[in-house]
């Protein structure tokens, strides 16, 4: 409940695309086959990193550039330095946000009564 209270957080602000990010290079990272690895890694470039991708993220000209030189023989690491640049923006930034937002008290309110304290796995 916790991500997907961030998620819509994220879409009024129309940043979804970093946590879709984020998420999709957690997905990648647990890819075994090698096949399987070009092809996963094409889609996630193909909808965050190339220029004019659907879901493009802001990051670095280096990193942009090293992913995009390496993207032809992608390794499991590849997205690497840009998911830990989108993780830090997030959680300097974005997340601070969410918890003063209205998503964010109104989930706090509705888990009150609980004690959950880490319900948001990637933060």
């Amino acid at each position: 409940e916790g991500l997907a209270a961030f998620r819509t957080f994220l879409k009024s602000e129309f940043s979804e695309e970093n946590v879709e990010f984020w998420l999709a290079c957690e997905e990648f990272k647990k890819t075994k086959s090698s096949t399987k690895i070009a092809l996963k890694a094409q889609k996630i470039y193909s909808d965050f990193i190339q220029a004019d991708a659907p879901k493009e993220i802001n990051i670095d000209f280096h990193t942009k550039n090293d992913i995009s030189q390496n993207i032809s023989e992608p390794t499991l690491s590849c997205f690497d330095a840009a998911q830990s640049s989108i993780y830090c923006l997030m959680a300097k930034d974005s997340f601070p946000r969410f918890l003063r937002s209205e998503v964010y008290k109104e989930l706090m309110k509705k888990h009150q009564d609980r004690n959950q304290k880490r319900w948001l796995p990637f933060l």
